[in-house]
């Protein structure tokens, strides 16, 4: 080990061989999260019904306008869903039967 060297080690600076490693390291990592996550057109529109069938349910939304995409960076993968609300709803769909029995308990 040559002084130079002992030096970048020292100061917490990585030799020419150490950051190629590194960089390489990052490429093979996104690499693997692309092709681990590659997720057919299919399966997003899927993903894309339900959450428009779950998010209808309490809220009016703009349904052609909802855009729902995978962002991969270096930090992982994420979930992007952008979803216009039009009007939130004062009695959701998924509380309606439940009213309703109260409604028929309490005799109304």
């Amino acid at each position: 080990m040559n002084i130079i060297s002992f030096l970048g080690k020292f100061f917490g600076r990585e030799n020419e061989a150490d950051t190629s490693k590194t960089i390489a390291k990052q490429r093979l990592r996104l690499v693997l999260v692309h092709d681990r996550l590659d997720v057919s057109e299919t399966i997003m529109n899927s993903l894309r019904e339900d959450l428009i069938n779950v998010i209808g349910k309490y809220m009016e939304i703009d349904k052609a306008s909802l855009d729902v995409s995978l962002s991969r960076d270096e930090a992982g993968v994420a979930l992007v869903a952008n979803i216009p609300i039009i009007n939130v709803k004062r009695q959701p769909e998924v509380m309606k039967p439940i009213i309703q029995a109260k409604q028929a308990t309490l005799g109304e």
